[in-house]
C-alpha cells in the first residue's frame, strides 16, 4: 500500500472496518464456491446448457431481491438487511451440502445469493457502498474505495487456493472418496464464513442508517466546497451532493436522467461479463487442459491476487485522470486480452498469460466507477440508485450464460472470451461518449482538502 492509503486505512473507523472484514469473508465464500459450482452441478449429472440455465434463472431471481431489499434497505434498516442476506447465505451453504434437488437448490440458490461467479451478486455490495459514503468524506473515498475493493479481491483469491487445497486434501485423507463429496463439503465450509459474517454485520453501530442527515458523519472540519460552475445535466446533483434533503422513496429527475445513462453503460458491460463469469473460466480450464482441483486453486488464486494487486493503482489512476479516463485506460485492455485468451486454446503457458493480464486490468475500473456514482449522484438517492444500477448490471449479466452453456454443449465455450471482450469495449466507447466531460469536475472534488 502506498502511504497516503496506509493513513487512511489506519484512521477509518471501526464501521469502515468492519465493511472491509465483511466483503472479505463473502468474496472469500464466494471465491469457495466458485471454483466448485460448475463442477458440482456437473457431478450431479447436470447437463452443460441447463448449467447454463441454471446460472441464468440464479442470477434472474437475484435481480429480484435485489431490488427489494436495497430499494427499502434505508427504511428497514441497513444493517437488518445485511444481516438477513448473511442467514440466507447460511441456509444455502446447507441445502448445497445436502440435496440435489434442481428445484431446491435454485431457490437457495437465489435467495442464499449463491454467486455463480466470484463477482458480487445480491444486494450486499450497493448497501455496503452507500454506507462507505454515508461515512467518508470525497477527499478519503477513492482510497477507502481501493482498500475496499482490495480486501474483497484478496478474500476471493483465498478462497480459490482454500478450495483447491480442501478438496485435494479431502482427497488425500480419504474423508471424501468422491468430487461429489468434496463439493459438498466446501458448500458446508461456505455455510460456516456465512455465519461469521453474521456476526460482523451484528457489530455495526447506528452510524451506518441512514438517519435522514445526508452530510456525512467525520469530516474532520472538512470545508465544503464550492458547487461547481457546470453545464451539462449532472451540474443539479454535483451542485447538490452535500446539501441535506428529506427522506423519500422516489427519485428525483435530475436522478433519472443520469441513472438511465448509467444503466446502459453498466449493463452492456455486464451483459459481456455474463458469457464468460469466472465459474465458467473454472469449466474451461479444467476441460480444455485437463487441471484439477488443487491446479485450478492455484491458478485463481494467482490471477486474484494479480487482481487485487491493481485495485490500489486504481485510486491513485482515478484521482489524476479522472474516474472516466481511469476506466478506459484500463477497461479497453482488459477487453482486448479477453479476447486473446482462446487464440492460446493449445498452449497453456500463454493462455495463462493472457487470462493473467485480462485479470490484472478487469477490476481497475471499480473504484473509478464507484467515484463516479457518489459523485453525481445526491446522497439522498444513493443507496437506490447503486441498488437499481447492480440490478441492472445482474440483470444483464443473466442473459449470457444461456447462450454460454449452449455453445458449451456444442464445444465452443472459447467463443464466449471474444464476445465478452467485444461487448466490455463497446461499453467503454458508450461511457466515453455519455461522461467523459465530467472528469474534471470530480477530479476537483476528490483533490479538495
Amino acid at each position: 500500500m502506498t502511504p497516503d492509503i496506509l493513513v487512511k486505512f489506519k484512521g477509518a473507523s471501526k464501521d469502515i472496518k468492519l465493511l472491509w472484514a465483511s466483503v472479505f469473508l463473502r468474496l472469500l465464500s464466494y471465491g469457495l464456491t466458485n471454483q466448485v459450482l460448475t463442477l458440482f452441478l456437473n457431478a450431479i449429472n447436470m447437463a452443460e446448457d441447463k448449467i447454463g440455465l441454471f446460472m441464468s434463472l440464479t442470477l434472474a431471481g437475484d435481480v429480484i431481491c435485489s431490488y427489494i431489499l436495497t430499494w427499502y434497505a434505508d427504511s428497514w434498516g441497513r444493517r437488518k438487511v445485511l444481516i438477513y442476506g448473511c442467514a440466507m447465505m447460511l441456509m444455502s451453504g446447507l441445502v448445497f451440502s445436502f440435496s440435489e434437488n434442481f428445484t431446491l437448490l435454485l431457490i437457495f440458490a437465489i435467495i442464499g445469493v449463491i454467486s455463480p461467479s466470484s463477482d458480487e451478486v445480491g444486494p450486499f455490495k450497493s448497501i455496503e457502498e452507500a454506507m462507505i459514503a454515508h461515512l467518508s468524506p470525497h477527499n478519503t473515498r477513492p482510497e477507502i474505495y481501493a482498500i475496499h475493493a482490495l480486501v474483497g479481491t484478496m478474500g476471493s483469491a483465498l478462497g480459490a487456493i482454500v478450495c483447491g487445497v480442501f478438496v485435494d486434501l479431502l482427497k488425500r485423507t480419504g474423508v471424501a472418496h468422491t468430487d461429489l463429496q468434496c463439493y459438498k463439503l466446501v458448500f458446508l465450509l461456505y455455510a460456516f464464513f456465512a455465519f461469521c459474517k453474521m456476526v460482523i454485520m451484528l457489530l455495526l453501530s447506528d452510524a451506518t442508517e441512514m438517519d435522514g442527515n445526508y452530510e456525512h458523519i467525520d469530516h474532520h472540519n472538512e470545508e465544503t466546497p464550492e458547487p461547481l460552475d457546470v453545464n451539462d445535466e449532472t451540474a443539479p446533483l454535483m451542485r447538490q451532493a452535500t446539501h441535506p434533503e428529506e427522506r423519500s422513496n422516489s427519485l428525483s429527475k435530475e436522478t433519472v436522467s443520469v441513472l438511465l445513462k448509467l444503466l446502459v453503460i453498466f449493463m452492456v458491460d455486464s451483459l459481456g461479463s455474463g458469457f464468460m463469469t469466472s465459474g465458467w473460466m473454472v469449466y474451461y480450464y479444467n476441460k480444455q487442459f485437463l487441471m484439477g482441483s488443487l491446479a485450478l486453486g492455484t491458478l485463481f488464486f494467482v490471477t486474484q491476487l494479480v487482481m487485487a494487486s491493481s485495485t490500489i493503482p486504481s485510486s491513485i489512476i482515478a484521482r489524476y485522470f479522472g474516474p472516466v479516463r481511469a476506466t478506459l485506460l484500463v477497461q479497453i485492455p482488459s477487453g482486448i486480452f479477453s479476447i486473446l485468451i482462446p487464440m492460446a486454446q493449445d498452449y497453456l503457458p500463454l493462455s495463462i498469460l493472457f487470462l493473467n493480464l485480462h485479470f490484472a486490468t478487469t477490476a481497475m475500473d471499480v473504484t473509478p466507477r464507484q467515484i463516479l456514482l457518489t459523485n453525481i449522484i445526491k446522497p439522498r438517492d444513493l443507496t437506490k440508485v447503486m441498488g437499481v444500477v447492480n440490478i441492472g448490471k445482474t440483470f444483464a449479466r443473466c442473459i449470457g450464460p444461456i447462450f454460454t452453456g449452449l455453445l458449451a454443449k456444442n464445444n465452443y465455450l472459447w467463443l464466449c472470451y471474444i464476445i465478452s471482450g467485444s461487448l466490455v469495449i463497446l461499453a467503454d466507447l458508450i461511457l466515453a461518449c455519455m461522461f467523459l466531460g465530467v472528469d474534471a469536475k470530480i477530479k476537483k472534488q476528490m483533490n479538495h482538502r
